[in-house]
């Protein structure tokens, strides 16, 4: 099994893999050619691959996509699953929109960015002058309800077409992002099944095959946040579990060899047989 990838970082200890940086990917076009699978390219390179090469990419071209942007994240969200979604506007940046904003949602709210991850581009609105500077840097509203909730919230972890990882991010006291990359401390205790049970559906609905799925319980619900193509591992790897293995099963699992391939050998880790 050939392999070609844009992100080195994320395939270590996979075999037969070839790193080409995204921005020689039209030099390396032979190599692209002759891979089985072509591994995490950057968002403007998709269409290039699944549509003028042909090749079999991951994560899926829906994975990449969707998770580029949150506002088509939360537009496909809204097709298969609208209520377990924040309420949520998004429109221009306009004068009249920002005043409908100010009637529409109580303080406080939560204000996105349309790109970015690790907690980065997410506001807590508190009142008109956090709004104005908000407003101030963006072209796009994105605002979504505030929900109350116990300073925590459950990353799931989809690679392939299971679950292969979950855990509770929990805040710091008094903060409002829970992302561990912010301070938040990490807790495997007591995962909702039903939470996970919705993840994994709403992944194979819109073929998501590499996320991890933020969510947050308010009132008993579950509220899908949003989901992080290239996601933050540290909750994993403290769980003893390798991304770049259950990734090249999966692979493995997708590919059909004539021959007996290459063990996984991670860095510092067992072969797989």
């Amino acid at each position: 099994m050939k392999l070609v990838t844009f992100n080195p970082f994320r395939t270590i200890g996979m075999p037969n893999v070839k790193y080409i940086k995204p921005e020689h990917m039209f030099k390396e076009i032979n190599a692209i050619r002759e891979a089985d699978f072509v591994l995490y390219p950057e968002n403007w390179q998709v269409t290039s691959l699944v549509y003028g090469l042909q090749k079999e990419i991951f994560p899926s071209i829906q994975s990449i996509q969707l998770g580029y942007s949150k506002i088509e994240m939360t537009r496909a969200l809204w097709t298969v699953c609208p209520e377990n979604v924040p309420y949520t506007e998004i429109m221009a940046n306009t004068a009249e929109n920002r005043e409908k904003i100010l009637t529409t949602f109580p303080f406080p709210f939560v204000a996105k960015e349309s790109r970015n991850s690790m907690g980065k581009g997410v506001f807590l609105i508190k009142n008109e002058e956090d709004f104005l500077t908000y407003s101030n840097q963006i072209d796009i509203l994105y605002i979504q309800e505030f929900l109350e909730n116990d300073h925590r919230d459950l990353r799931v972890v989809v690679v392939g077409d299971e679950i292969i990882g979950s855990y509770w991010r929990i805040g710091v006291e008094g903060e409002f992002h829970n992302n561990v990359a912010k301070g938040g401390q990490i807790s495997y205790d007591f995962i909702p099944q039903d939470a996970c049970d919705l993840v994994l559906k709403i992944a194979k609905t819109l073929n998501i095959n590499h996320a991890g799925f933020d969510i947050m319980f308010s009132h008993g619900r579950p509220y899908i946040l949003e989901f992080n193509t290239l996601f933050g591992n540290q909750g994993l790897v403290n769980h003893g579990i390798s991304i770049e293995r259950k990734v090249y099963e999966y692979l493995l699992n997708q590919f059909q060899p004539t021959f007996p391939t290459t063990p996984l050998t991670p860095v510092g880790g067992k072969a797989i047989s």
